[in-house]
């Protein structure tokens, strides 16, 4: 695995800070079975759940922070 490819430019203003009013009208991406992509909003998820399927919530935080370190050569590196 290339972690290079983990690196894209994010512009603040298009991360949320607070959550979508009305909750339901956020931002809703999915593959369909056919590998067809849709763009949704969130309440329109009733119409992609079937019986017995599982929906795991991530309400994990990212915490912005530095790690500024010395390697062993005294090169001075900046962890994100």
């Amino acid at each position: 695995m290339n972690i290079d490819e983990f690196d894209f430019v994010l512009p603040r203003e298009l991360i949320a800070q607070f959550p979508a009013d009305p909750r339901g009208s956020s931002k809703l991406l999915y593959f369909d079975p056919h590998q067809k992509i849709h763009d949704q909003v969130f309440d329109y998820i009733i119409n992609i759940l079937n019986p017995g399927d599982v929906l795991v919530f991530n309400d994990t935080k990212v915490i912005p922070s530095l790690l500024k370190i010395y390697s062993i050569n005294a090169k001075k590196l900046t962890l994100h």
